[in-house]
């Protein structure tokens, strides 16, 4: 499912960052649809465990990851 977000990352920036607002546009950028850095990212601006920035972004591919409007 991820490889749909990851492919499409710069359509998703908007959604994430409604989502994750203290992820900069550069942050966005440097995180280029990678989960992992994505997974960092979220730790280091919001000061959250691993297991909940994993949760997060589970939560947000259950929401996105299955957008029929971002299906090529």
């Amino acid at each position: 499912m991820w490889d749909r977000i990851e492919g499409s990352w710069k359509e998703f920036t908007g959604k994430a960052k409604e989502q994750w607002g203290r992820l900069t546009d550069d942050d966005l950028t440097e995180i280029a649809g990678k989960r992992d850095q994505l997974h960092g990212k979220i730790q280091e601006r919001y000061g959250y465990a691993k297991d909940k920035a994993e949760e997060e972004i589970r939560a947000f591919e259950a929401r996105h990851g299955e957008d029929k409007s971002f299906r090529e």
